[in-house]
């Protein structure tokens, strides 16, 4: 690992222009995960906008209850509050904000990301973060939503072979992509206004400029994959996604499947 500054309040509000998200922020060092955190936080009235970081995490966690590697003074794990007026059956597109401005994050580097369905940010074929939404329903509306993310910035490749095993060959670190060690505060900054800039979009446009930004950058559509989770699986090639967020996918038998839950490996 390399030796890097501490997260900092002070450094990321110097760099923060986002207009609601980082009202409120709380740094923690060794937590058991930001989302964990931010529900509490949640339950107990705190406003939208609300960040939760931490320096490490015990307990991260990524899609389908899977581990989230979360190592200290490395990376980036934070969570953010929202309290928009959504209804439940649109929290998937709602969720797409989280993977778009972690790729313009990214990009802000000089990476060219790309997305892999939901919210994979991929530089080439190799996964540099993740996000994860979670939701408080209230009728068929949304009370609150969470959105999740975990970034790999300087954690060493082989600390990622190491802990994820197979998976780690599909990981690296944005550190190694650029050759250099990235700012973690200036990062931080950089999503959460990204972030924000999105969820306003969102807000005052509705789904179809979220839908198409993140076709623009989706690395599925027209690929051969196989879809895991469903009984047996299947083979396809991906159609894009629909209004709500879910993934097309026509098998090859000719059927067509909306994706929602199920993992995707791409085949080609």
């Amino acid at each position: 690992m390399l030796a890097v500054d501490s997260l900092s309040i002070e450094a990321i509000r110097r760099r923060l222009t986002a207009a609601t998200v980082g009202r409120q922020i709380y740094l923690f060092g060794q937590i058991d995960s930001t989302n964990a955190r931010l529900k509490t936080l949640a339950r107990g009235g705190a406003r939208e906008g609300t960040v939760v970081l931490a320096e490490g995490q015990t307990a991260g966690r990524g899609r389908h209850g899977r581990p989230w590697f979360s190592p200290s003074g490395v990376n980036l794990y934070a969570s953010v509050l929202f309290r928009p007026a959504l209804r439940l059956k649109d929290a998937g597109v709602f969720s797409l904000i989280a993977g778009l401005g972690l790729a313009d994050a990214v990009k802000d580097l000089g990476v060219s990301p790309s997305i892999k369905w939901p919210n994979d940010v991929l530089v080439g074929r190799k996964k540099v973060g993740g996000s994860l939404v979670e939701c408080a329903p209230r009728g068929d509306e949304i009370e609150w939503a969470i959105l999740g993310v975990g970034v790999n910035l300087n954690v060493d490749p082989a600390a990622l072979r190491e802990a994820l095993g197979e998976s780690g060959l599909f990981a690296t670190s944005l550190s190694t992509i650029t050759g250099q060690e990235i700012d973690r505060n200036a990062f931080a900054a950089s999503y959460l206004n990204h972030l924000d800039a999105w969820a306003r979009v969102f807000e005052t446009t509705g789904a179809e400029p979220i839908l198409a930004a993140w076709r623009q950058r989706d690395i599925l559509g027209g690929r051969r994959v196989e879809v895991r989770g469903s009984p047996g699986g299947y083979e396809g090639r991906v159609l894009g996604i629909d209004p709500s967020g879910g993934l097309h996918v026509r098998d090859t038998l000719g059927r067509a499947h909306t994706v929602t839950g199920e993992e995707i490996r791409i085949l080609d």
